[in-house]
């Protein structure tokens, strides 16, 4: 009888095949709050907000490297081995913080996105940010995750965008390109708030908790795949994949956060607007100064971006809390099998649509919801460094020491982050 086909002797996938979970976690990272933080830097400082890019991308790759191999190698998302291996009260107190932060996150998200569509075509603000949370919430719902993951991919496409819209201003190429290698660096309150904002939103807790679980999920939808601590056969494919996937995703998020400061410094600041607390006012200020072509771009990003963020932010909430509990979850099971599951992602996502009806400051909730983001996002890495490391869980498979220098550099600048936000109270 002939050997059965395993996962190794499969032909070798395109480099476009490969990309997915990385794709899509760096993509959702320039949600309409990222958005929000990015315009901010660069209508506040200008062309000195460019290095911070250089900075994000290796601390980003090398933790979500982290977060994806602990999802593939142990064939579990984070919360389930944080649940098989550390106290319980470190557990449940992630979880919620989690889910705190990210319904808060949509709120903002959907609240941004009605904003732009009412600055496309006026009408009712509040009524399209319903129906763009309802329809992103039924998208999850009824659509299988084969389906609506190749959906996610093409709404990664919607941060084009962002690159569109360089084109269309006028840019010193020279001054900026100096700026990034050797900014007017400066330790006045306001900038070191910023790069802390900038820093928070680029490495936040959800993408951890999401492309460990796409990984997961991927593995569950391949009858051949399997967890590579038990099939070590798999591995050199998948890790390859990983990193390819993981280094053009954070790549992907990186660059547009990069034209994003970049469009805003060169319209919104030198013109002396530097006060932008949302996403929408960054596109309303940018209309009178770069055009109508660049205002429709740039508010078309809001939407596209607030699209694909949306169920992930839902999504990576509804995970953790069904692996912390020992629900089963899966995107690819119908909702009346999953419903714990599912009913997560749709209490998350009405809470956040029914908080913009509410007297609740979205400027403040975005703060509040950066806070603790950055307050459990140092515990998280910390402990999936731990992980990463621990042959129970990694078998053959522990990181690597130059990954382990990244990902523990990449927690500790987070926690100097914390540090230097909690000092501006």
């Amino acid at each position: 009888m002939p050997n059965a086909k395993t996962a190794s002797d499969e032909p070798e996938k395109s480099w476009l095949e490969k990309l997915g979970p990385g794709l899509i976690t760096g993509a959702a990272d320039d949600d309409p709050s990222g958005i929000a933080t990015y315009s901010q830097a660069g209508a506040q400082f200008g062309f000195n907000m460019l290095w911070t890019v250089l900075l994000t991308y290796p601390l980003m790759v090398g933790i979500q490297v982290v977060s994806a191999k602990i999802g593939r190698v142990s064939g579990h998302g984070l919360a389930t081995n944080i649940r098989n291996y550390y106290p319980a009260w470190l557990l449940y107190s992630v979880v919620g913080l989690l889910l705190i932060a990210n319904t808060i996150n949509i709120a903002a998200d959907v609240s941004a996105m009605g904003e732009a569509l009412k600055l496309i075509v006026g009408g009712p603000a509040q009524l399209y940010s319903v129906v763009f949370g309802v329809v992103s919430l039924l998208l999850q719902i009824f659509i299988p995750y084969r389906r609506y993951v190749r959906l996610l991919k093409w709404l990664t496409l919607s941060l084009l965008a962002y690159v569109a819209t360089v084109f269309v201003v006028d840019i010193a190429w020279s001054q900026a390109l100096a700026s990034i290698v050797k900014p007017d660096f400066s330790w006045k309150q306001r900038y070191i708030t910023t790069v802390v904002a900038v820093l928070g939103t680029t490495i936040s807790p959800y993408l951890f908790f999401w492309q460990a679980s796409q990984e997961v999920e991927d593995q569950l939808m391949d009858a051949q795949a399997r967890p590579l601590i038990v099939a070590p056969e798999q591995a050199k494919a998948n890790l390859k994949r990983i990193k390819i996937d993981t280094y053009i995703g954070m790549g992907f998020s990186n660059l547009v956060a990069f034209f994003i400061i970049l469009t805003t410094a060169v319209t919104l600041n030198q013109h002396g607007i530097t006060d932008i607390q949302t996403s929408a006012q960054a596109a309303a200020a940018l209309r009178p100064i770069a055009g109508e072509f660049a205002f429709m771009l740039f508010s078309a990003g809001i939407i596209g971006t607030g699209m694909l963020a949306i169920p992930i932010l839902a999504g990576s909430s509804a995970y953790a809390m069904a692996e912390a509990f020992k629900w089963k979850a899966s995107l690819e099971r119908k909702p009346m099998k999953e419903k714990k599951f599912y009913g997560i992602i749709a209490v998350s996502t009405l809470i956040g649509i029914g908080l913009g009806f509410t007297s609740l400051d979205p400027i403040k909730a975005l703060y509040w919801s950066a806070v603790i983001n950055g307050v459990i996002s140092v515990p998280i890495m910390a402990v999936m460094m731990l992980m990463a490391a621990r042959s129970e869980i990694m078998g053959q498979f522990v990181i690597s020491i130059r990954l382990k220098l990244l990902g523990w550099l990449a927690t500790l600048m987070m926690a100097l982050a914390v540090c230097a936000m909690l000092r501006t109270f």
